[in-house]
């Protein structure tokens, strides 16, 4: 049986990881996906409850499905494969060597700041998002 959701960690106070999840949110209409900031402490609590060590973050959105945990661009197209419309064509690039996808998501990651700015504090959703907010 397929599971009933999955988990993306996020950045709480990067505007493009922000931006990301609402991007997702918007394109998720079966509510497939929940949503944790890195900086909470659920989203410390997870990445221990999965040995990930907090090295791993916050360059990196982090996709918790089906028991496993995903980093960086692996993460990335997984999200992509459940979203509606054209987006879920873009897990094909998969297929791509996972170093070089992975450099240039460690780019951009490396880069989010200066390139998209950052927020003082973490994502506030709205009442009607909040239970998909852990």
């Amino acid at each position: 049986m397929p599971p009933r959701s999955a988990t993306i960690l996020f950045d709480g106070v990067c505007n493009l990881c922000s931006g990301f999840v609402q991007f997702v949110i918007g394109r998720d209409p079966n509510q497939y996906f929940q949503f944790a900031s890195l900086q909470s402490d659920t989203g410390r609590a997870l990445l221990a409850q999965h040995g990930l060590t907090p090295t791993i973050t916050p360059e990196t959105v982090i996709l918790l499905e089906n028991g496993q945990a995903y980093a960086y661009s692996t993460a990335v197209l997984r999200i992509f494969r459940h979203l509606n419309g054209g987006w879920r064509l873009l897990y094909m690039a998969r297929v791509l060597p996972r170093f070089v996808r992975d450099a240039a998501y460690r780019l951009v990651a490396r880069n989010r700041y200066r390139w998209f700015g950052q927020q003082e504090s973490c994502l506030l959703p709205t009442p009607a998002l909040r239970q998909r907010f852990l």
